[in-house]
């Protein structure tokens, strides 16, 4: 398929990374596992694990043990690390993607993310 924006259509072309699926599946359910994120982003469980581990050493999330699973929480503040966008949050981007986040069980962190603000 053609369009005068676009000229012949490339397949394998998507506007969000896996980082960025895999953000917000954890936005969307903070003790979701590795697996069933792998599942639903179409990545190997090796590669979501990558993931997690550059998001939580670049202060995207952090991560709890709750039992035998793991939890995790969304920084608030972290901001894009493109410098077009670096004035800006990525909660507004994981509130309008993700949809109502999930509320914490009684004895869990909060994965609830503030709304995008732009640095003046």
């Amino acid at each position: 398929m053609e369009s005068e924006h676009t000229g012949p259509r490339r397949n394998g072309w998507t506007f969000l990374t896996n980082h960025a699926r895999v953000l917000i599946a954890i936005a969307r359910d903070p003790g979701i596992r590795l697996r069933d994120i792998a599942v639903d982003c179409g990545l190997t469980e090796r590669t979501v694990q990558a993931i997690v581990t550059d998001l939580q050493a670049d202060g995207y999330l952090s991560r709890t043990r709750d039992g035998r699973r793991n939890r995790y929480v969304v920084a608030p503040g972290a901001r894009f690390r493109h410098p077009a966008e670096a004035g800006h949050e990525i909660a507004g981007l994981l509130a309008y993607l993700a949809g109502p986040l999930t509320a914490p069980g009684p004895a869990a962190p909060s994965a609830e993310v503030a709304n995008d603000t732009a640095a003046p």
